[in-house]
């Protein structure tokens, strides 16, 4: 069994860095489909896959699962999520060695969200309040652990303000974080500013922009709710002509996100992360375009 290469040694590479999330499925239809879409996306030499961790900590067992099966049967680096909620200090230092011990190098570290029907996170007993806790704690289990964070270009939810979110941001990466993918933003000049701001307050680790294209107006609106992303009105108004049809909506939120990739990449940033709600046709088509 081969380690996984760390992610931050990615970064080093001539071109820009290139990834894309999947999410665990809900049921075996949805499993079938991930695994369709993961054998498409072959095609594209990906630098590294991520996997997501439910709320509360819902889809562990899934999380690897899906994780074993993009990494030892379809031969990606996988970067699953791990969270702190649910779980107590035990259970995540054994996690973490269950992780290790099967190869993986490289975790998203998050305190993540409530479970469904919850509005608050609830530290477990014995757990964890915060990502920068985690990050210690994994660092402290494996060294050898590469760890991204979570970034907030227009802030987190429930930080009081975006200075209070640049510091927390700050001691997850003083606490040992490699690098930050953002959440989405569909404007460029925010993730610029957002940079800026986090250059100036000593934060030096790669930051990468995390993008979501437009696959259904309904969707983006209530993920841009919850994310706290703001969706420009051209954007917006773009999709509200072509709402009745969805094979349109899907090509202006590609055309949309390759606009920002390209702007982004000569901005100066060291790649993008794509979220794809683990659908292969708009993963494709961004790679096409960029490849163009």
């Amino acid at each position: 069994m081969n380690p996984d290469r760390p992610i931050s040694s990615f970064f080093d590479a001539a071109r820009p860095l290139r990834s894309l999330e999947f999410f665990p499925p809900k049921n075996e239809e949805g499993g079938a489909a991930l695994r369709e879409t993961a054998i498409a996306l072959r095609a594209i030499d990906w630098d590294f896959v991520s996997v997501t961790y439910g709320a509360g900590g819902s889809t562990r067992e899934t999380t690897a699962k899906v994780s074993n099966i993009l990494k030892d049967e379809l031969g990606f680096t996988v970067m699953p999520h791990l969270t702190c909620v649910g779980h107590t200090r035990q259970e995540l230092r054994d996690h973490a060695d269950q992780l290790h011990a099967s190869g993986f190098r490289n975790i998203m570290t998050l305190r993540g969200d409530p479970p469904k029907c919850e509005t608050e996170f609830q530290v477990a007993t014995d757990g964890l309040s915060h990502a920068n806790e985690l990050v210690t704690l994994l660092k402290e289990q494996h060294s050898d652990f590469c760890l991204g964070v979570a970034g907030y270009p227009e802030k987190h939810q429930e930080a009081v303000s975006l200075e209070v979110d640049m510091e927390n941001l700050k001691r997850k990466v003083d606490c040992g974080a490699d690098f930050v993918t953002t959440q989405l933003f569909f404007d460029n000049a925010i993730y610029f500013r957002f940079v800026d701001t986090c250059r100036a307050a000593g934060i030096n680790v790669p930051i990468v922009p995390g993008i979501m294209p437009v696959l259904a107006l309904k969707q983006i609106k209530r993920i841009a709710t919850l994310s706290g992303a703001t969706i420009p009105v051209r954007l917006q108004r773009r999709l509200e002509v072509a709402a009745q049809s969805t094979d349109v909506v899907e090509i202006i939120g590609v055309d949309w996100a390759l606009d920002q990739i390209r702007d982004l990449v000569a901005g100066g940033a060291p790649g993008y992360h794509l979220y794809i709600m683990n659908r292969a046709r708009p993963a494709l088509a961004l790679a096409a375009g960029l490849a163009a």
